[in-house]
C-alpha cells in the first residue's frame, strides 16, 4: 500500500486502522455526551446547562429578597458567560425550574407566564422575569467560600463551578431523565423531608438497608400527585437495583348530587400528562362509543385540578 506525503498546507497522515480510529473518537464522544451534556451529576443533580443557569443568577445577585430580572438579561449573561449554546434551549431549561407541574421544588422564581399543565408554552423571555428561590439559595450556599472546585469557562475569560455544594437533596427530591449514547436516567422527584430523615438514618447507621430506608421514603412524590398503582414490593426492587417503573393514575372521588344522581371529580393528574390531552383522549373515547357508561367530560380547573366525568345515565 502506498502512503502519501502529507499536503503542504500542514495537514498529516494518521496510520491507524480505520476501525480503531472510528472506535476511539466515538468513544470520546459518547462520554462527552454523558458528562457534558445528557445525564446529571449525582452530586447535586443538575446537568451543566442548569447550574451554568443557577450560577449566572448567584452572581447576578437574584436572591429570593431581590427583585426579579428580565429572563433575557439571565438568558444572555449565561449564553455570554457559560453555556456556548442556543438562547431557546436555555430560556427553555430555565422556564422548567420555574414550573411547578414540573418541579417538585421550584428552584427559578418565575413571573408572567410560564406555561401551564395544559402544555401552553411560556411568553418569550423578553416578556418573563425571574429570580432565585429559597431551595436554590440552598443549593448555592457557600459556593463563594471555596467549597468546590472551579474550572475556566469555554472561552478562558471566567470560571465556572465543576459542581454545586448543593446543601439541599436535589437530585432524589426534583428528580431528573435524560437520553445520552447508550445510557439513559430517569428518577422521579420525591419528598424533600422524608429524603432528610433518610440522610438522618444513613448519618447515624451507614450500613442501613434499603427496605429501612424506604420505610422512610416510600415511593416517588410528584409535584401534580396522583396514585401509585404498583405495590411496595415493585417499589422497593426498583430502588434495590436501579431498573424498575412506577404507574401513576389520577386521583378521582365521587361526588353525590342528591337523589341518587352522581358524578366523578378528578382532582389530581399524573406527572407529566398534559390536560388538554386528557381531555382530547376522553373525548375521543365518549365519541367513538368505548365507554358505553360515560356521558360527557369537561373542564372546571382554575387553580387547582377539577375535570368533572358524567356518567351517560345520571343515577
Amino acid at each position: 500500500m502506498t502512503i502519501h506525503a502529507p499536503p503542504p498546507e500542514g495537514g498529516r497522515i494518521i496510520d491507524e486502522p480505520m476501525e480503531t480510529a472510528l472506535s476511539r473518537r466515538y468513544l470520546a464522544y459518547a462520554l462527552s455526551t454523558i458528562t457534558n451534556r445528557a445525564l446529571p451529576d449525582v452530586r447535586d443533580g443538575f446537568k451543566p446547562v442548569h447550574r451554568r443557569i443557577l450560577y449566572a443568577m448567584h452572581q447576578m445577585r437574584l436572591n429570593p429578597q431581590a427583585a426579579a430580572r428580565k429572563c433575557a438579561k439571565v438568558v444572555g449573561e449565561v449564553m455570554g458567560g457559560y453555556h456556548p449554546h442556543g438562547d431557546a434551549s436555555i430560556y427553555e431549561a430555565l422556564v422548567r425550574l420555574a414550573q411547578d407541574f414540573a418541579q417538585r421544588y421550584p428552584l427559578v422564581d418565575g413571573q408572567g407566564n410560564f406555561g401551564n399543565i395544559d402544555g401552553d408554552s411560556a411568553a418569550a423571555m423578553r416578556y418573563t422575569e425571574c429570580k432565585l428561590t429559597p431551595a436554590a439559595v440552598l443549593l448555592l450556599d457557600g459556593i463563594d467560600q471555596d467549597s468546590v472546585d472551579f474550572r475556566a469557562t469555554y472561552d478562558d475569560q471566567d470560571e465556572e463551578p465543576v459542581v454545586l455544594p448543593a446543601g439541599f437533596p436535589n437530585l432524589l427530591a426534583n428528580g431528573s431523565s435524560g437520553i445520552a449514547v447508550g445510557m439513559a436516567t430517569s428518577i422521579p422527584p420525591h419528598n424533600v423531608g422524608e429524603l432528610i430523615d433518610a440522610c438522618q438514618m444513613l448519618l447515624d447507621r451507614p450500613e442501613a438497608t434499603t427496605a429501612e430506608l424506604v420505610q422512610l421514603v416510600p415511593g416517588p412524590d410528584f409535584p401534580t400527585g396522583g396514585v401509585a398503582v404498583e405495590g411496595h414490593a415493585s417499589i422497593l426492587d426498583a430502588y434495590e437495583t436501579g431498573r424498575g417503573g412506577g404507574r401513576l393514575r389520577a386521583r378521582w372521588e365521587t361526588e353525590d348530587l342528591g337523589r341518587g344522581v352522581w358524578r366523578i371529580i378528578v382532582t389530581e393528574m399524573p406527572y407529566q400528562v398534559q390536560k388538554s390531552r386528557l381531555m382530547e383522549a376522553l373525548a375521543d373515547v365518549i365519541e367513538h362509543k368505548k365507554a358505553p357508561l360515560l356521558g360527557d367530560v369537561r373542564d372546571e380547573s382554575a387553580e387547582d385540578i377539577r375535570l368533572i366525568l358524567e356518567p351517560k345515565i345520571r343515577t
